[in-house]
């Protein structure tokens, strides 16, 4: 029987996976993020406060980028990823992108399970994580934008927040090796057209990032 990445429950997003997350975050996150990358955050206090319903997007530069963000908003974030990776050949990639609340969505055609599993996020007050470009990109540009994550703001009433991973030019091997800055931008309103949403999106990421915005047209979108 094929295990069903891409549904999960409220139970999933429960106090002891709050507080594991929580825990992961500021044990390991925190201390790698510090110590190898010497992580700075511009811009937290764009964050709403409250209950509101809240979609973090990001651009994508490599698999640090869930942590990275999650460490910059500081909210509890649960991450659509592609499906591939809950059957990659590395054991702890597999085990904490499913145990830290992540769940898979097919890119071509999201279903019906993960409407459910949105739901059940925004009911246990987590936000939604998600990177509109649907892979990591290693051109400096923006483009090629996957238009879901303006599908499930609409659908579920969650202001978009952008926010860019900066700096980013490899894996650290030794301590203070690199260094990396993720800004976090303005919210944008679910009740913008939905193109302008996009457009809105693709310029901050640009600003905050320093990438080439080729988002000026329709046919820069991937509906």
């Amino acid at each position: 029987m094929t295990k069903n990445y891409n549904r999960r429950t409220e139970k999933d997003y429960g106090f002891l996976r709050t507080l594991y997350y929580n825990l992961f975050v500021i044990f390991v996150v925190f201390p790698i993020s510090k110590l190898m990358y010497n992580i700075k955050v511009e811009g937290r206090e764009n964050v709403p406060k409250g209950e509101t319903n809240l979609i973090f997007a990001g651009n994508h530069v490599s698999y640090l980028d869930p942590p990275l963000v999650t460490l910059a908003v500081g909210k509890n974030v649960a991450y659509m990823a592609k499906q591939e990776l809950f059957k990659d050949k590395s054991w702890l990639l597999r085990f904490l992108v499913h145990s830290l609340g992540a769940f898979a969505i097919n890119r071509e055609k999201p279903e019906l399970a993960t409407f459910k599993t949105v739901k059940a996020v925004f009911n246990t007050h987590w936000s939604l994580g998600i990177f509109p470009q649907g892979r990591i990109i290693k051109e400096p540009v923006i483009e090629n934008i996957h238009k879901g994550f303006v599908m499930f703001a609409k659908k579920f009433k969650a202001d978009i927040v952008p926010v860019g991973v900066c700096g980013f030019d490899g894996y650290a091997k030794r301590l203070f090796e690199k260094h990396m800055t993720v800004k976090v931008g303005k919210p944008i309103s679910y009740t913008l057209d939905e193109d302008e949403i996009v457009r809105q999106w693709a310029e901050q990421i640009s600003q905050l990032t320093g990438l080439e915005n080729r988002i000026k047209s329709k046919e820069a979108i991937n509906i």
